[in-house]
């Protein structure tokens, strides 16, 4: 039976692991690379990384903490963090990673998307949509840490991914993250709805029957978290942990 892929995302800031509240407040959580040892001991599917002052500072996510990731995952894992060019890609694939997130890049170039995904394949290419209420609850797509909208609604901006050719996308809510109060179920679903490809819901997960509602409802391919990952009981202590198959089972059933 199908099972959705469940992904922790994590955060890095100035090589920390870090976790967000709306894409503010951040809270240091420890070192990536132990994360990434315990998720391995926990099996998880997969990991995404993704450098959250990159594009700011003017750089890409560092090759050297790639590699690292690289030798001591035992699962795939996608990085993203000021990629914008060809040879970007071409750098963090041969340091490890099995694909890149692209995210302000893929806004302002697209084609990027296309000549990147006819380059390195179209499974290796994920973008990452951020998404924020605007005036009457009006979704809309933003790059640069959610302070730039792009003259795109989300399903139109869903399309031109998909019809560029990347190989999945990553629906992110900015007014949900690491609230823990669930996705926003509309929004995936009616991205689903719209495009072919794998779609990742991002932004707002506590427990596992948010998990199994973006799967039954939202029908999203992958179920992606961050704080359900690295924080447990309602003091949000940290402690980095992943579902086991008896409660993974519970969000197919």
């Amino acid at each position: 039976m199908f099972r959705p892929r469940i992904i922790p995302v994590l955060l890095l800031r100035n090589q920390g692991l870090v976790k967000s509240i709306r894409f503010t407040h951040y809270q240091y959580i420890g070192d990536p690379i132990n994360a990434v040892k315990i998720f391995n001991d926990l099996k998880a599917d997969e990991l995404v990384f993704l450098d959250i002052l990159a594009s700011r500072d003017g750089r890409t996510i560092s090759l050297d903490f790639v590699s690292k990731v690289g030798e001591e995952a035992n699962m795939p894992f996608s990085v993203g963090g000021g990629i914008n060019s060809l040879q970007n890609i071409r750098e963090i694939i041969s340091a490890g990673a099995e694909k890149v997130v692209l995210n302000a890049a893929a806004a302002k170039n697209p084609d990027l998307i296309r000549q990147a995904s006819e380059t390195f394949g179209s499974s290796t290419i994920v973008v990452c949509m951020d998404v924020k209420k605007r005036f009457l609850g009006r979704n809309q797509v933003c790059i640069s840490n959610a302070t730039k909208f792009i003259d795109h609604s989300p399903i139109e901006y869903a399309q031109m991914v998909e019809e560029k050719g990347a190989g999945e996308i990553i629906v992110q809510s900015v007014d949900l993250d690491g609230t823990m109060k669930g996705y926003d179920i509309e929004l995936i679903g009616r991205i689903s709805e719209n495009v072919t490809i794998p779609v990742i819901a991002l932004g707002g997960a506590g427990g596992l029957n948010d998990l199994r509602n973006a799967y039954i409802n939202g029908h999203a391919n992958g179920l992606a978290a961050g704080s359900m990952f690295v924080y447990y009981g309602s003091r949000r202590g940290v402690l980095i942990n992943y579902p086991d198959k008896a409660e993974l089972k519970k969000i197919i059933q």
